[in-house]
């Protein structure tokens, strides 16, 4: 073999292995990645039962200023790690609030149930959210005047329960298909990674800003959120 041959193969060689290191400092970064505290002093995260048990000390260690936890998952009822997570983020000294996934294919009074049924009335509790991704697998997707319809009944309903009024966490592809934001006027909570979100009628008082972001305490990768200024 020439001296050329061997010299590019070497040249890609290397090139392979420097996008490869490139690429796992890049992974690494993007999983404990959050922005600046200069930018956005009050972070916090987001836990479901999907993040199994959590071990609240070593999540202390992130400094997160507060947790949401998820209470209800639309049509399939109450989640089942709420009431733990509810309790030890008290236990833990931490501002608290519970969410709800928002189904549009299942009636929203029937979720506000399971909600009322599942989380206490808290005066110390943050305002309650309502999650709405994008519809899922219904069997014919239901119109946006039914969608902002229903919601504003699970809103109601909540707001009754709980004494304040609720954040709507609007995923773009809901906000995209539904426009909720310009129908129902509530503070928003809105997603995108490394970049803040202008996909709303109104600017954001919440942002998940790495939705999968690896914390101490908490084995799969979190929703870490920030607060305006």
């Amino acid at each position: 073999m020439s001296t050329r041959p061997r010299f590019w193969l070497r040249a890609v060689l290397a090139l392979v292995l420097l996008l490869a290191v490139a690429a796992a400092f890049g992974w690494q970064r993007w999983r404990h990645w959050t922005p600046a505290r200069t930018d956005y002093p009050m972070q916090g995260l987001a836990l479901s039962a999907v993040h199994g048990v959590v071990d609240w000390g070593s999540l202390q260690t992130q400094n997160p200023d507060f947790v949401y936890v998820r209470a209800v998952n639309g049509q399939h009822g109450r989640d089942p790690a709420f009431s733990r997570n509810w309790a030890e983020a008290k236990a833990a000294g931490m501002r608290y609030g519970a969410e709800i996934l928002f189904d549009p294919c299942f009636p929203a009074s029937a979720q506000a149930t399971v909600f009322v049924t599942t989380v206490p009335r808290d005066n110390a509790a943050l305002p309650a959210a309502i999650r709405i991704d994008d519809a899922p697998a219904c069997a014919a997707l239901p119109g946006r005047d039914r969608v902002v319809s229903e919601l504003n009944t699970l809103i109601n309903l909540v707001e009754a329960h709980m004494g304040k009024p609720t954040l709507l966490h609007l995923s773009q592809a809901a906000e995209q298909r539904y426009a909720i934001s310009e129908s129902i006027n509530r503070t928003l909570w809105l997603d995108r990674a490394w970049f803040a979100p202008h996909y709303a009628s109104h600017p954001w008082v919440m942002w998940t800003a790495n939705p999968a972001r690896q914390v101490a305490g908490v084995q799969m990768p979190v929703e870490w959120i920030v607060v305006a200024k």
